[in-house]
């Protein structure tokens, strides 16, 4: 876990960012097209990121395997904003083709979420 952010003087202490990770997986053939999107990520799509609260969002592929972590207070809550905003639904059926099934969801999850096992900072 990554300590609390400082706030303003007098201000209250902002609540704890946590990392969170995920996995994905592409269907074969499209790596390049996931990669050239990313390359290319809408400066709308962005800033809705960071204005739920996303900060070190980061995506690793290999091969077809995806590996997402970023920072953030709350994963529901901040997805929650997300799901439903104009700009994340165009962005998820312009990217929706890249995606296999998810496979091994957990009840109550949207991703198969990784556990944070160590840390250093």
């Amino acid at each position: 876990m990554i300590p609390q952010t400082h706030s303003a003087e007098g201000e209250p202490p902002s609540p704890p960012l946590k990392r969170f990770a995920f996995i994905l997986r592409l269907n074969p053939g499209v790596a390049e097209a996931y990669d050239k999107a990313h390359a290319e990520v809408w400066p709308e799509m962005l800033a809705l990121l960071k204005s739920a609260g996303i900060s070190e969002y980061s995506i690793f592929r290999r091969d077809e395997l995806l590996f997402l972590t970023f920072t953030a207070v709350d994963f529901e809550a901040t997805w929650s904003q997300l799901e439903n905003h104009p700009v994340n639904l165009r962005w998820q059926q312009f990217m929706a083709p890249n995606f296999a099934p998810h496979e091994g969801l957990r009840p109550g999850e949207r991703f198969p979420m990784m556990e944070e096992v160590f840390y250093m900072p």
